[in-house]
This record gives C-alpha cells, sequence and structure tokens, in this order.
C-alpha cells in the first residue's frame, strides 16, 4: 500500500502520534502537526470537513486514534461529539468509498450496555463500527495508556501511571486486560495490523496487542 491507501485521524495523541511516526501513511489533522515528517502527509481541515475529505481519498484502510476526555472537552457533550459523532461520520464516509479495513481504538471495557459514559459512549462507537460491515474491522481495547501525553497535563491520568506498576501486579487471570500498556506499544500493533486480509471483526485487548507489538 502507498500513503493514499491508508489515512489515519487522531493523528496528535499520544498513540495516534506514534502511529504517524511509523510513516507511509496520510494523517488528516485539524492544525499541522508539531512534528511533521517527510514520511507521511498532513491533510489540515476542520473536523466538520473530515468526511468529505475521506470521500475524496477513497482511502483502503482508515485508522480511528480519536479519543478525548470529558475534562478535555469540556462536557459530556463534547466528548461524545469527537468520540462517536466525528468517529462514526469519518468511518461511514470510508466504508461508502470503498474502504475495505478499519482499525480503531476503543478502551478495555468498553460496552454499550455500562453504566460508565464514557465506557457505554466507546462501546456504542463498536456497534456502529460493526453495523458497517466493513470487510475487516480491528477494534483495540487497551488499558491505562503510558507516555509522555502531548497537550496540558492531566492530573488523574498522572497519579494512575505512578500507581500503575504497583496495580498491574495485582491483576491477574481474568483482570490482565485492565493492566497499563506503553502507547507505543499499541501504535506497533496497529501498524502491524495494516494490510492483515483476514476478514471479519477482531477484538485486541492487553495481551493480544502486546504480542502484536513484539
Amino acid at each position: 500500500m502507498n500513503s493514499n491507501d491508508i489515512l489515519l485521524i487522531g493523528a496528535t495523541g499520544l498513540v495516534g502520534s506514534a502511529v504517524a511516526r511509523s510513516g507511509g501513511l496520510t494523517v488528516l489533522v485539524r492544525r499541522p502537526p508539531d512534528d511533521p515528517s517527510s514520511q507521511q502527509e498532513a491533510l489540515v481541515a476542520p473536523g466538520a470537513e473530515w468526511p468529505a475529505i475521506i470521500a475524496d481519498r477513497r482511502p483502503a484502510t482508515l485508522i480511528s486514534c480519536l479519543g478525548t476526555t470529558i475534562r478535555q472537552a469540556g462536557s459530556q457533550a463534547a466528548f461524545r461529539a469527537v468520540d462517536h459523532d466525528l468517529a462514526l461520520a469519518c468511518a461511514r464516509a470510508a466504508k461508502e468509498a470503498g474502504a475495505r479495513h478499519m482499525i480503531a481504538i476503543s478502551s478495555v471495557g468498553a460496552s454499550s450496555k455500562a453504566s460508565n459514559f464514557y465506557l457505554r459512549t466507546k462501546g456504542e462507537v463498536e456497534d456502529a463500527l460493526r453495523a458497517l460491515d466493513f470487510e475487516r474491522l480491528d477494534l483495540l481495547r487497551p488499558g491505562l495508556l503510558m507516555g509522555n501525553r502531548p497537550g496540558p497535563p492531566r492530573l488523574g491520568e498522572g497519579l494512575a501511571m505512578l500507581a500503575a506498576p504497583l496495580t498491574d501486579a495485582l491483576l491477574h487471570g481474568a483482570l490482565r486486560r485492565y493492566r497499563s500498556i506503553p502507547a507505543d506499544r499499541v501504535a506497533k500493533a496497529i501498524v502491524r495490523l495494516i494490510g492483515r486480509e483476514a476478514s471479519g471483526v477482531h477484538i485486541h485487548e492487553n495481551d493480544a496487542i502486546r504480542a502484536l507489538a513484539d
């Protein structure tokens, strides 16, 4: 595949920026990258224009690393506008333009039946992506992402990262999926999934993500 075949949204976040640095793809962003790479093409446009741009580019693979927090977005409605509405608008545009493969970051515990607003929203996105019926859909469900996140510091995440070594040691068996994971490992897993031929919906949680990245 060439860079026109693979399009990435969410390229300025912790995982997305690492995927972008791998090169060989096009990134669609709201503002020019802080560290532009000669290995990638950057398309800069407001989010409202992304679906039309995707329809015009007709990528074979769409990668979504979109993700914010309620605190960062300012409200539940603003959070949903990005993590749900924009993500699905882009996915629909890609599918209608002929994309066969979608790779998206979700979250461990995602479920449309969850009582937690964040996890319920992620679950609703997963359900909607399944309904679009891509030839292949990869959903990655990492736990706490470890790494130096761009932008303002997030106090809660910072404290969780400090506690992660102890917390992870207590998570065994089925609870291993809740362990933290370095963002660059998630990015490597995404890159390794590009071009996979097997069809269907594939769910990747902590151990599977690490195996892909190795």
